[in-house]
């Protein structure tokens, strides 16, 4: 039985399951990046309202136990529009998260943003 953990998936495999169950279902048709990118604002707008209107602690409450599931659940629903996009539309996430990752290293220096949550511009 495969395993289905972070340390031993690679990230091609989750854009094959997501290739092979959207093509399996027609739903290419449905996917395109507009309508995917719409998917990713949703479904992130969905894990967002688990939190709305929470102190610090409730929210920790939430991700530590009493919905715990439910933002997996949507941390998962985001992931797949995610790799859906990425898959359907060439791009390499791998190497996209590392030049932007660069970018921000440029941007947020240690010694400038060490502590702070300012923005580069501020």
């Amino acid at each position: 039985m495969p395993k289905h953990t972070d340390s031993e998936t690679p990230l091609n495999e989750l854009k094959e399951i997501v290739r092979k169950f959207c093509e399996e279902r027609d739903w290419d048709q449905f996917h395109s990046p507009k309508e995917l990118a719409i998917g990713v604002s949703t479904e992130g707008s969905e894990l967002l309202e688990l939190f709305r209107f929470k102190s610090d602690e409730e929210v920790m409450q939430i991700v530590e136990k009493t919905k715990r599931e439910q933002v997996g659940e949507e941390l998962a629903d985001v992931l797949y529009f995610v790799v859906r996009f990425a898959q359907k539309f060439g791009f390499d996430l791998t190497a996209e998260f590392h030049k932007k990752m660069a970018k921000n290293s440029a941007k947020y220096p240690v010694s400038k943003a060490k502590g702070s949550n300012k923005k580069y511009s501020e």
